[in-house]
C-alpha cells in the first residue's frame, strides 16, 4: 500500500517527536503492508513554530531514507507536505516554496475545521486555476461536510480529490466524521484512504485494518484503488 498523508518526519511538526519514533512508525507501516509513504508535515499554519520549506522536507526525507536502508526497513519515503490554506499559500506553491506531493501537480491541502464552505471553495478554485490538483485532506472532519456530506459533490465537481483518514472509518474522530466518511465511500467520492499518522502508539501508520474495512464493505476493487492505485499515480504524477 501507499500512504500519501503521514507525519513521519521527526522534529519538524507535531508528528514523530524523535528519530526512534520515526523508525518505529516505519516498521509498523511495513509490517502492515505499506511499501511507500509520502511524508506530509504541516506547512503554512499561521502562528505555528515550524516553517517546512521544500529544502527542509527534502533533507529530512533523504536522511530518513538513508536511515531506513541502514536499519533494513523496506520503506521508501517521498517528499510532500500538508498545506494549510491560508494567506498567500497559492503564491508560495506557484513559486516552489512549499512542497507538492513528490514534486507532482497534486497538493495535499487542509482547512480550518470550521471554515465557511464558500471560503473553502474559493481557495480550492484558486489552486485549480493555477494548474494544481487539490487533494482535500480529511474533509469528513470539516463541519460543513459533517453537517451535509453531500457537499462533497461540489468538491468533486471542481476537480478536487478526496482523502479520508483511516481513523475516521472507525469513529476515532467522532460519530459525525465516521458517518460522513462512509457516506462519501458509498457515493464513490473518496479517492484515497491515508493514515494521517502522528506517532507509533496513537494515530499510527497502520493501514491494514482500514483496507479490510473498505474491502469488506465496499469491495476489493475500491480498496485497491484507494490504498494502492491512486496513491501510486500521485507519486508518478499520473492523471487520476
Amino acid at each position: 500500500m501507499v500512504d500519501i498523508h503521514c507525519h513521519i518526519l521527526h522534529g519538524i511538526d507535531d508528528g514523530a517527536e524523535a528519530y526512534e519514533v520515526a523508525l518505529n512508525m516505519a516498521r509498523l507501516a511495513v509490517a502492515n503492508g505499506t511499501t511507500s509513504v509520502i511524508a506530509s508535515p504541516h506547512a503554512n499554519i499561521p502562528g505555528m513554530p515550524f516553517e517546512n520549506t521544500v529544502s527542509i522536507v527534502e533533507d529530512s526525507v533523504n536522511n530518513l531514507n538513508s536511515a531506513f536502508k541502514n536499519e533494513g526497513i523496506p520503506l521508501t519515503l517521498y517528499p510532500g507536505c500538508e498545506v494549510f490554506a491560508s494567506g498567500n499559500f497559492t503564491e508560495l506553491l506557484r513559486a516552489g516554496k512549499l512542497p507538492t506531493l513528490n514534486h507532482s501537480d497534486y497538493v495535499l491541502v487542509e482547512f480550518d475545521f470550521y471554515e465557511h464552505p464558500v471560503s473553502v471553495f474559493t481557495k480550492l478554485e484558486e489552486l485549480c486555476n493555477e494548474g494544481f490538483i487539490p487533494i482535500v485532506a480529511h474533509p469528513e472532519r470539516y463541519a460543513f461536510i459533517e453537517d451535509e456530506p453531500s457537499s462533497a459533490e461540489i468538491l468533486k465537481n471542481m476537480g478536487c480529490l478526496i482523502q479520508c483518514n483511516k481513523g475516521s472509518l472507525a469513529g476515532r474522530f467522532g460519530t459525525a466524521a465516521k458517518l460522513a466518511s462512509h457516506e462519501m465511500l458509498v457515493r464513490g467520492q473518496v479517492d484515497f484512504i491515508a493514515s494521517d499518522a502522528h506517532g507509533a502508539d496513537m494515530r499510527t501508520p497502520v493501514l491494514s485494518d482500514a483496507y479490510r474495512t473498505v474491502s469488506d464493505l465496499y469491495g476489493s476493487d475500491y480498496a485497491e484503488l484507494l490504498f494502492k492505485i491512486n496513491p501510486q499515480k500521485v507519486i508518478e504524477n499520473k492523471k487520476i
